[in-house]
């Protein structure tokens, strides 16, 4: 016999035998672990392990998960997060706070302006004041006038944005003092396709105490072309016009003086312009301050 063919013969032998020794091995030792699981205690006490049917009742275990979702909530949440105002059905497209810093108004995409008393901000309800701005138009921007009371308010329509100032009225008592009739804001003044039919980006107010200004709120409307206009919060007079000749406007601002009026535009550079009061505590004219420059692209944030 060829002892090349011998050899691999004996190797494959040896092989086989082999693989059957080591799988016969791992075998038993997985039959005895399978044996052992299986097989109860008998020298253990029955009494010791059985413990009796624990019935939990459906509003303890209601509670408990009520709680656990709070706790999981609560975590979610920043520490300094107050509380959250809710009862919009859209988005909200404008904030704005009172000049007392006690309401909170909010624009809604669903043509719903609502003013929210915060009286106590920790409150799980808050009251507030609803505003429904005419058919055809959706709140944009809002911005309070002299006080809680009065909001200007822009809206944007297929035709053009419009300018609204709402006041709420004094309660008319009917049948004696103590039964008074609260009256929805009715609207004081409005304009209709301002800013030549483009979308207002911006609507901030500012109380005029500088010099010999008045003390009254002047807003600032800023449209997505290249103008703004400053009107007279109580009166919705028109007390002036700028362009900024940078393309397209992003935003607008007004000191709280009601001092100076800048803009950021499509340029890297905010233009300044300040606000001329006569004798009297008007307007007399708005004129360009200064011009602002460093930044190496354009502003998107005032």
């Amino acid at each position: 016999m060829d002892p090349i063919l011998s050899t691999a013969v004996l190797s494959l032998v040896i092989g086989a035998v082999i693989a059957f020794v080591f799988f016969r091995s791992y075998l038993l030792k997985q039959r005895s672990e399978v044996q052992t699981i299986a097989k109860p205690d008998l020298h253990s006490d029955p009494k010791k392990h059985s413990k009796p049917p624990q019935h939990i009742s459906r509003k303890s275990h209601s509670k408990s998960h009520a709680h656990a979702s709070d706790k999981d909530s609560n975590k979610r949440h920043h520490p300094l997060d107050l509380n959250t105002l809710k009862g919009h059905a859209d988005s909200v497209t404008g904030l704005c706070f009172s000049p007392d810093a006690r309401n909170l108004a909010t624009a809604c995409s669903d043509g719903v302006v609502r003013i929210f008393k915060l009286e106590d901000a920790s409150s799980k309800s808050f009251k507030f004041l609803r505003i429904n701005v005419p058919a055809g138009g959706h709140p944009i921007a809002v911005s309070f006038s002299d006080d809680a009371s009065s909001i200007v308010v822009a809206s944007q329509a297929m035709t053009g944005c419009s300018l609204y100032m709402y006041e709420e009225e004094k309660p008319k008592t009917a049948n004696g003092p103590k039964q008074q009739t609260k009256l929805p804001p009715q609207i004081k003044w409005e304009h209709h396709k301002i800013h030549e039919k483009q979308a207002i980006l911006t609507l901030t107010g500012s109380t005029a105490t500088y010099g010999t200004a008045d003390g009254s709120t002047i807003i600032a409307s800023c449209s997505e072309g290249t103008d703004i206009t400053l009107w007279h919060g109580r009166t919705g007079k028109v007390l002036g016009h700028v362009d900024t000749n940078q393309l397209k406007n992003n935003m607008a601002t007004i000191s709280p003086n009601g001092r100076f009026l800048a803009a950021a535009a499509f340029t890297a550079d905010v233009k300044v312009w300040e606000i001329v009061y006569s004798k009297d505590g008007s307007v007399k004219e708005v004129s360009k301050a200064m011009q602002l420059k460093g930044h190496k692209a354009c502003d998107f944030t005032q």
